[in-house]
């Protein structure tokens, strides 16, 4: 390429000789041709724009409260305090790098919106909880930004009223329990977290946090897709849940709802696509979960009054449909489908499964007749506990499951018992066809904001 710029360079200076060009022009003239390479090289990416240290906060500190500042477009060294009311308006063109030191952006004023930023580059410390932006203030708004190679993503401190939406997140790239958590809200109420596109970090995490909602975001690769604790009136609704190795735990909870989300490929052998631990209630209704480990793990209410309902859910494909631990059951589990599970139901006492209400379900594995039309079963669905018991009450054990042996094993014992079987549950009115719902796809994904 420079060749051909030389002899292009020497032809026209030939031309320009005979034409009376002086030696200042002809000098320009071959710079300009020997840049000519370089400016077609980087005219289709041109570079972004780096500003000096300190560039940002001299725009922010100089807005006045109320303004909505645009910096101009490139990147900008962090980190970045926001104490004012403004919004900072990045337009996709902005980028705040904290060059792997502490927060990137911290919010201390109400009212703040961050729109169109890309926060990058945070620290690595837990202790120090470094994030792409901590909010300590209420009625703050981050959206439509990327948020990429940072610990946590968004940490709301003892905040009200934030709206964390259209936003794409991800953490650093460590293993799941070692990264950060997407979302993390800490004794903050009302907060709404909604349309984000969350991939490859640790949490979605409420704790001490009454009262927010988790709507309508994909979540993928992490270590729990939603987790609830001491976090009582939360709701998650429509959200999709994928590879990770726990869906949604609800611990220590009350009055959670979990209606219409989505939960696949949650495999971890320690996990499930459902926990309701120590938590009372709660309603999980119109979730459908898919290829788990476990679709449900619950165990007691910690009042016979105070009940978990499982309402027209749908569990395929899983190890387990339902695991239950503890002995007084309690749960009210109606309308449900349980559809080619190496298990519908597991459990580890006899009643953790039978002392619950179960009516209305759908068992593919149900072996009676629906004579009188009316879509319930003739006969009630019994589950009965063979030989498969044995990895239930022996841990050790659970190697084995599944495998030949033991499924010669449990042949045996059903076709000629040689101890009592145990029954697990009964449904009295079984149905005869699952339930349907409209349920978040797993593809075609756009973040959005309410």
């Amino acid at each position: 390429m420079l060749a051909l710029v030389a002899i292009a360079a020497l032809a026209v200076g030939a031309g320009a000789a005979t034409r009376g060009w002086r030696p200042r022009r002809w000098a320009k003239l071959v710079s300009l041709l020997s840049a000519a390479p370089f400016a077609l090289a980087s005219s289709g990416s041109p570079a972004e724009p780096v500003h000096p240290a300190g560039a940002l906060q001299a725009l922010v500190d100089g807005a006045k409260e109320g303004a909505v500042l645009v910096p101009p477009p490139g990147r900008y060294p962090g980190p970045l305090v926001v104490s004012k009311p403004l919004t900072l308006d990045g337009r996709g063109h902005v980028t705040v790098d904290g060059q792997g030191h502490g927060t990137v952006v911290r919010v201390t004023a109400a009212r703040v919106r961050l729109v169109g930023l890309r926060v990058t580059g945070s620290g690595e410390s837990h202790d120090q909880l470094d994030a792409a932006i901590r909010a300590e203030a209420d009625d703050v708004e981050i959206s439509f930004s990327t948020l990429d190679d940072v610990l946590f993503g968004v940490a709301l401190q003892a905040a009200n009223g934030a709206l964390v939406c259209g936003n794409r997140i991800r953490s650093k790239s460590d293993e799941p329990s070692l990264r950060g958590d997407a979302v993390r809200i800490w004794y903050g109420r009302h907060n709404r977290v909604h349309g984000n596109d969350i991939d490859g970090a640790r949490d979605v995490s409420l704790a001490n946090a009454p009262e927010n909602v988790v709507e309508k975001n994909r979540i993928r690769r992490g270590r729990i897709g939603a987790q609830v604790v001491f976090s009582p009136r939360a709701r998650l609704e429509e959200n999709l849940f994928d590879a990770n190795v726990t869906g949604v735990a609800v611990l220590y909870s009350n009055e959670v709802e979990v209606r219409n989300n989505r939960v696949l490929h949650s495999r971890g052998l320690a996990g499930s696509a459902l926990t309701f631990k120590e938590s009372s209630h709660c309603v999980a209704q119109g979730n459908e979960v898919v290829d788990c480990s476990v679709a449900v793990k619950v165990n007691a209410p910690t009042s016979p009054d105070n009940v978990i309902d499982f309402v027209g859910n749908r569990f395929a494909h899983n190890v387990a449909g339902m695991d239950f631990y503890g002995e007084n059951g309690g749960h009210r589990i109606h309308g449900n489908a349980f559809e080619h599970n190496l298990r519908q139901v597991t459990v580890s006492g006899p009643m953790s499964a039978r002392g619950n209400d179960w009516s209305g379900n759908y068992f593919d594995d149900y072996q009676g007749f629906d004579r009188d039309g009316d879509g319930v079963g003739d006969q009630p669905y019994e589950l009965y506990a063979f030989a498969d018991r044995i990895w239930m009450e022996t841990p050790a054990a659970t190697f084995f499951r599944n495998s030949p042996v033991m499924e010669l094993i449990d042949f045996l014992e059903r076709l000629a018992p040689f101890a009592s079987p145990e029954l697990t549950l009964r449904d009295p009115s079984p149905a005869m066809a699952p339930p349907r719902a409209q349920l978040p796809s797993a593809a075609g994904f756009t973040p959005s904001c309410p």
